[in-house]
């Protein structure tokens, strides 16, 4: 056994399987061992086994601590390098470190722990998808306003969908109409009371003409008494479409432009994994059209839930619509004939029929939606 100084890391000492001595593959094996164990680990209990290729027992070389040395082997933890590692592996030799059991390290490739992924690695991969998705999409769009892009049509729900934003265009009209009149209304009542207050006046004031005034004074105020009325009555008509159209409808619409913006991404994704599948299928192309499939099965299944998702809210949309304005519009009739005919009782019996209550003057009534 050769000795070295006690400096020295670990001993060198290349083996063949018949005890001769090897300068070349096992010398350069035996450095990068020595290279890879640390330091503070001395010259420790260490086993090396080179396994030979025509014999059956294993040439075997311990080097234990330097004689003379008083200082006790140190147990430490190996740390391979990745050379070493590679020959450990590819070898099939055995490292053991017996000292303190701490550590063992057999035959077979190192694994090392993954490293800790960067947040904003994840934030610039997020940011490379969208802008992804974000160029299809856009590309789709420009394709089918050119006519050179295909594009996937429902004809039965866009015929629903281009149904439900004519009558809602329809609706605002109405509203709007029904707004003009309750201001015009709230006008001409304003002043019948006024008118009413004036003639009462000169009721009081001019003795000649004190039934006259009187009795048009009285028919004022009975006419602004039944505008308040009408004009309660309209201002709920007015609340519920108002509701009807900008609340019901337009969540509606939000989720029709949902489904339309998934249909442009399942289109965009439909049309990419076409124009692969029509290009040569090679080592290259093979990988990006099983990605581009499976991207392609993802937006299929969110346009189809967002399809089911549309077909469901136009039909309860179309129930709940019929309801709300065939009781609005028996009020709106109904109240608008008792008031030209003169029915004040038949006017007020319309609005304890839908339980609408007046608002006093001065008093700030609840709205609709808190009596309901």
């Amino acid at each position: 056994m050769a000795q070295e100084s006690p400096k020295n890391s670990a001993a060198e000492i290349p083996v063949t399987s018949n005890g001769q001595l090897e300068d070349s593959h096992e010398h350069g094996f035996n450095r990068d061992l020595k290279c890879s164990l640390p330091v503070g680990l001395g010259l420790s209990e260490t086993k090396i086994t080179s396994h030979g290729f025509d014999s059956t027992k294993e040439g075997v070389v311990e080097a234990g601590p330097f004689p003379g040395s008083s200082a006790s082997p140190k147990s430490s933890v190996i740390s391979p390098s990745s050379a070493a590692a590679s020959r450990l592996a590819g070898q099939g030799c055995d490292l053991i470190i017996p000292t303190g059991g701490r550590a063992q390290q057999k035959s077979g490739p190192v694994l090392l722990a993954d490293e800790v992924k960067n947040p904003a690695m994840e934030k610039l991969e997020l940011v490379r998808k969208w802008s992804l998705n974000t160029y299809k999409c856009t590309r789709q769009i420009i394709s089918e306003k050119l006519g050179r892009g295909s594009r996937t049509v429902d004809l039965e729900l866009e015929a629903q969908i281009d149904i439900l934003r004519d009558n809602k265009k329809k609706y605002e009209n109405i509203l709007k109409l029904a707004q003009t009149l309750s201001t015009q209304l709230f006008q001409m009542v304003h002043t019948q009371r006024q008118l009413g207050d004036a003639f009462a006046d000169l009721s009081l004031k001019s003795l000649e003409l004190h039934e006259e005034f009187g009795y048009n004074a009285d028919t004022q105020k009975l006419l602004a008494k039944n505008g308040e009325t009408l004009l309660g009555a309209i201002n709920f008509f007015i609340a519920s479409v108002n509701t009807l159209v900008n609340k019901t409808i337009e969540d509606t619409l939000l989720t029709v432009k949902q489904y339309e913006s998934a249909r442009i991404e399942y289109d965009a994704y439909r049309t990419d994994l076409e124009e692969l599948n029509l290009g040569p299928r090679d080592a290259n192309t093979l990988p990006k059209i099983e990605q581009s499939q499976q991207l392609f099965q993802v937006h299929k299944e969110k346009y189809d839930k967002m399809r089911n998702d549309v077909s469901i809210k136009l039909k309860f949309l179309e129930e709940n619509k019929v309801k709300v304005l065939h009781n609005q519009l028996v009020l709106f009739h109904n109240a608008i004939a008792a008031y030209f005919a003169g029915n004040q009782k038949q006017l007020e019996q319309t609005l304890k029929q839908f339980h609408i209550k007046l608002k006093t003057p001065g008093a700030d009534a609840p709205s609709w939606l808190e009596e309901q």
